[in-house]
């Protein structure tokens, strides 16, 4: 454990007694921390059902807030979940709206959160995971409103755990641990190194730390390797008799969990805690593939739902978030509110005091995080995912019904996630209008664009 996190780790105190208590008047301009792991899936937190993989950090801070339990990724791949949570647009509407193919990367006149932020007087931070513009692009965080950058800007790059080296806002950052096929520098520990420094260094000036962790995403590694997994310890599960590789996932997590311990203890030594908000999430479901050894259902990571990450099954885009304000957030508080990432910018807005854009398709959730009636509900939410791969997919939730079409000449599966979370009975047959509905709003909310051409079935054909 890096010298910095272990000092700070020790600064952790025991978790408060939770209450059901509403929530009191948030203050102006609160201090906002976004965490984002990747391809974590809904059941690998202790508090949302995994028995086995130790998350007390995360299970602590869904005690001292609000879990919530039917939240939305933007996307089920990283890329255009990420544009979807930066943007405040769905997929159908996104400028990036897959990981391939490569070379669209957010413009000039993308709005982002940070650009939202930083007008009404915020010092900006990004690091981590960004995709959503290399060097040289218009889509690079310093253009796109962060003060200050670190990380993996491309998107392929991010799977390195033992990098070269890092962007560090405009220049790179040479990481001579790793010369020589070394393993000195493990990219996550960085990471969560410079949030610690970013929190420290802002002093009394309101801040929003956007912190994009690569945990538990695989490595470049060959995924048929425990390395797929790769970790610098599998403590604390080293003598499991568990398969090498589940070990690496497992510690993966714990390692990210000790070190969001990390970020909330500081906050609270520097006297920030109650003027922070705290927001833990995943940006898709997890991932499986045939050539990787993991295997999701070794932890049940999909919790009761079916699917994975590049599925529209619950699975896929239903995650983990969790956020924390006290005083102002209910603690130990469960919620069924329905919401998704492009809900974040409205939200993040309303919290700040400032207005949101009219661009964005989200509303904002600030009322149901505090506790307080969320009048405004969306008629629907809308995915999509597959256009130049070749099997185009599109998603809506509908009140507690769920429309499905895996294929741009499939028909739509119909489920009641009320009664079948699991999405197992298709009710189309019985319930033809709401499918017709389902499809009227798929309708209406893809837009299409040149940079990903829908593959149709007798073009597939023909190749």
């Amino acid at each position: 454990m890096p010298p910095r996190i272990t000092a700070v780790f020790a600064l952790a105190i025991l978790f408060c007694a939770t209450t059901n208590l509403p929530a009191a008047d948030p203050p102006a301009k609160p201090n906002i921390v976004f965490i984002m792991a990747d391809d974590l899936g809904y059941g690998d937190l202790g508090c949302y059902g995994q028995k086995r993989i130790q998350t007390p950090h995360l299970d602590g801070m869904a005690r001292e807030g609000t879990r919530f339990l039917q939240a939305y990724a933007g996307s089920t791949v990283c890329a255009p979940s990420r544009c979807c949570l930066m943007t405040g647009v769905h997929n159908g509407h996104a400028r990036i709206r897959d990981n391939i193919p490569h070379g669209t990367f957010l413009h000039d006149d993308d709005i982002t959160l940070a650009e939202v932020l930083k007008p009404a007087g915020y010092r900006t931070g990004a690091i981590g995971k960004w995709s959503l513009g290399v060097h040289g692009s218009e889509g690079k965080p310093n253009d796109q409103g962060f003060d200050d950058w670190f990380g993996h800007l491309d998107q392929d790059q991010a799977h390195f755990y033992y990098p070269h080296y890092l962007w560090d806002n405009d220049r790179i950052k040479l990481l001579t641990g790793n010369r020589a096929e070394k393993r000195g520098e493990y990219t996550h520990d960085l990471f969560t190194e410079r949030a610690l420094q970013f929190i420290e260094q802002s002093g009394d000036e309101p801040f929003f730390l956007y912190l994009a962790y690569t945990l538990p995403h695989w490595s470049d590694f060959p995924g048929n390797t425990p390395e797929s997994l790769i970790v610098p310890s599998d403590a604390p599960y080293t003598n499991r008799s568990w398969p090498q590789v589940e070990k690496n996932y497992a510690a993966m997590i714990t390692r990210m969990d000790r070190d969001v311990g990390a970020i909330l203890a500081l906050l609270k030594k520097q006297g920030l805690d109650d003027n922070t908000i705290v927001f833990f999430t995943s940006d898709n479901g997890p991932c499986a593939t045939a050539s990787q050894s993991h295997r999701p259902k070794y932890f049940n990571s999909r919790g009761p739902f079916q699917g994975q990450k590049r599925d529209l099954y619950e699975a896929g885009i239903r995650v983990p978030m969790i956020v924390r304000w006290p005083g102002h957030v209910p603690a130990g508080r469960e919620s069924n509110q329905v919401w998704a990432f492009w809900d974040v910018m409205p939200t993040l807005a309303e919290l700040a005091g400032v207005p949101a854009p009219a661009s964005t398709d989200g509303i904002s959730m600030a009322p149901a995080i505090l506790g307080k009636p969320q009048k405004q509900q969306h008629e629907f939410l809308y995915w999509d995912y597959g256009h130049s791969r070749g099997n185009f997919m599109q998603a809506v939730r509908m009140g507690n019904w769920k429309g499905i079409r895996n294929g741009i000449d499939a028909d739509i599966e119909l489920y009641d996630l009320t009664v079948d979370p699991g999405e197992k009975q298709n009710l189309a047959t019985e319930h033809a209008e709401i499918v017709q509905k389902i499809d009227r709003a798929m309708q209406d909310s893809f837009v299409e664009t040149p940079a990903y051409p829908i593959v149709h079935p007798e073009d597939r054909k023909g190749r």
